[in-house]
């Protein structure tokens, strides 16, 4: 069939033949194409015209896969969206946040007029959204993971077995399954392997400051780890890795093998095609519009600032602000709570683990403000100096800014004894958790931190995107900073009236795609499951450290007690930049250099180490390749420089 160019008009068709038989000629032009329409559309094998349709069902686009199981055909628009309330609305109350303002500041009242989503059917899947459009009704498709009663996304497309089901059926089946599922050693195994390494000479007794001490190679330590439900499905990376394309991606002719995740990580399909969806169907400034798209931006951008405080345990989205990353969000803290609240004799407190974003700030406002800037010591091993740090804290102490995980050693930091402590003397505290969202539950409530940021892209988000938290009552005593669209309620040339946190914080046009695509990468994660991520990186942390203990004339940095999956080394004969560029050449991806966090590497007597960082989407064949090639580097390697 040959498909004109154009609609002959009536006319048209009366010059060449007159109508098809069984239309009525001399039809004006429009209804002759809604009547064209309609009959081409209830000749679709879709099924019968809808009644409420003039022209029958609409074509239904292709289907596109969503990662983890979800299906879903290309997404229309969210109908009965509300529209954003009128501009005429003037908010009298500047304080109050944007709970009592939802027309200057964030329109609640968009979230409210969504109808709630019904629990799903019976026989559907548990903890499945009731919509295949998972990320439509932004604040509330997925439940809360602190809700006890929802069910725990642990794989792709699976739930949480019920009782009396196989997951129950044989308790040794679940002997370190989160390992077994995909080829890791299992428990019995594991200390086989860690035996070895010391010929059966190791003490359970805590590693001295003057060796190495890792917590796994300790049989008391690892007896603390806690052990994986007996209800929880193994978790499949092969299954995962499909859901990012860029793992497909070949570099010198191998494929590529990415160890640089502490540095950013990649994005799964759900997150590419959630910011896709967003360009396509919502883009638009938000909050203060009477049209559609404005209302569906809104929702979307609301929606994942919710998204983020259920998953860090915040009290309220209240407490969440959008900012570019963690950089941005601790200058931000600095140069507004900062400016406020230190002054000149004051101390600010941070540890020698920290990235650089975490110290210049506050070595600006020192010399700002005259105030000192005090420094935790590490031990040997890479972690902080308790004792030390107690030391330090006296009633000038007014901030103490930490980070959870060394981006550097791969430390874990007692942050929730720090935070009590600094608390106790009277001062504030701010965790710097870029390196932990990603690889442990986080629970700022639980830890009491005063302010806690992260960056997007460290959790498979987009880059330019992260946020910080602050506790209501310390926001609210917060002054703007900086000045512009969307943070004021009122302004005159002769005063302007700031919004509530966290309106107030939040000046311009926000990063508004890359915030609904962290709320993506949230959603993600948590339908895998933070606990089921921990665990494998933890198994697959050991067993990259006993393969890399076992390259001659290899020096791994940082064996703190508690470690995250960071492996810091140097390699005797090769700078770092020339085990780098070796790696580069087998399609390995790893970061060298001083991984902006120079004075911890100087505390041991380095400017530079490689540093291969994982995350859960690698696996152990990864590891037997990068230590392949260091094994073959060391082989040949040359005199000690």
């Amino acid at each position: 069939m040959t498909i004109p160019h154009s609609i002959p008009t009536s006319e048209g068709l009366a010059a060449i033949g007159g109508p098809p038989p069984g239309l009525p000629g001399g039809l004006p032009e429009e209804a002759l194409l809604s009547r064209l329409a309609g009959e081409f559309f209830a000749l679709l094998p879709s099924g019968a015209p809808d009644a409420q349709l003039p022209f029958g069902p609409p074509p239904q686009p292709p289907q596109t896969e969503i990662a983890l199981g979800n299906r879903a055909p290309a997404l229309a628009p969210l109908p009965g969206t509300p529209h954003a309330a009128p501009d005429e609305a003037v908010d009298a109350a500047p304080l109050a946040g944007r709970a009592a303002n939802p027309v200057l500041g964030v329109p609640e009242a968009h979230a409210a007029a969504l109808p709630p989503l019904a629990p799903p059917p019976a026989a559907t899947v548990p903890g499945a959204p009731s919509t295949p459009y998972y990320f439509l009704g932004e604040a509330s498709a997925w439940p809360s993971q602190a809700d006890p009663g929802a069910p725990e996304h642990i794989g792709p497309g699976r739930a949480s077995p019920a009782p009396g089901t196989l997951a129950h059926a044989n308790p040794a089946q679940e002997d370190r399954i989160t390992a077994r599922s995909f080829g890791l050693p299992g428990e019995a195994e594991l200390a086989r392997l860690l035996g070895d390494l010391d010929r059966g000479q190791r003490s359970p007794s805590p590693a001295s400051n003057s060796g190495p001490g890792f917590y796994f190679l300790d049989p008391a330590v690892e007896q603390q780890v806690p052990a994986v439900p007996a209800a929880r499905a193994p978790f499949d990376v092969h299954a995962v890795r499909k859901d990012f394309p860029i793992l497909q991606e070949r570099v010198n002719g191998k494929q590529l093998i990415w160890f640089d995740n502490a540095a950013t990580t990649h994005k799964p399909r759900a997150v590419i095609d959630r910011l896709a969806y967003f360009y396509e169907h919502e883009n638009s400034n938000i909050h203060r519009a009477a049209h559609e798209l404005a209302a569906r931006a809104t929702d979307a951008y609301e929606g994942a600032r919710s998204k983020v405080a259920r998953f860090i345990g915040a009290a309220s989205p209240e407490e969440i602000v959008f900012v570019r990353g963690t950089t941005e969000g601790i200058n931000l803290i600095a140069k507004t709570w900062g400016v406020q609240n230190v002054g000149e004799g004051d101390e600010i407190i941070v540890s020698h683990l920290e990235h650089h974003a975490n110290i210049v700030p506050w070595q600006q406002l020192a010399a700002t403000k005259g105030a000192k800037l005090r420094v935790i010591p590490v031990d040997d091993s890479g972690q902080v100096k308790l004792d030390e740090y107690a030391r330090l804290l006296n009633p000038r102490t007014r901030i103490v800014s930490v980070t959870q995980v060394s981006n550097a050693l791969g430390t874990v930091v007692p942050v929730k004894q720090i935070v009590a402590m600094a608390h106790a003397a009277g001062a504030r505290a701010l965790v710097d958790g870029a390196q932990s969202v990603s690889h442990v539950r986080v629970d700022v409530r639980d830890i009491d931190a005063d302010f806690f940021v992260f960056s997007g892209h460290k959790v498979f988000a987009p880059t330019g995107i992260g946020a910080v938290y602050g506790k209501r009552e310390v926001l609210e005593d917060m002054p703007p900073w900086q000045g512009g669209g969307n943070m004021i309620a009122d302004v005159t040339f002769e005063k302007t009236i700031y919004h509530g946190p966290p309106t107030r914080f939040e000046a311009g046009t926000g990063n508004i795609a890359d915030a609904v695509g962290l709320g993506a990468a949230i959603d993600y994660v948590e339908r895998i499951g933070i606990d089921n991520i921990a665990r494998y990186e933890h198994d697959l942390l050991v067993y990259a450290t006993h393969g890399l203990l076992g390259v001659p004339g290899l020096r791994l940095i940082g064996t703190a007690a508690d470690k995250a999956s960071v492996l810091s080394f140097v390699l005797n004969g090769y700078t770092t930049e020339e085990v780098g560029r070796a790696l580069n050449e087998e399609g390995i991806a790893v970061r060298s250099g001083h991984h902006c966090a120079q004075p911890i590497l100087r505390r041991f007597g380095l400017e530079a180490t490689v540093r291969p960082s994982l995350a859960f989407y690698n696996t152990c064949e990864e590891v037997d390749t990068l230590v392949a090639v260091l094994k073959r580097l060391a082989s040949g390697r040359r005199s000690v420089r």
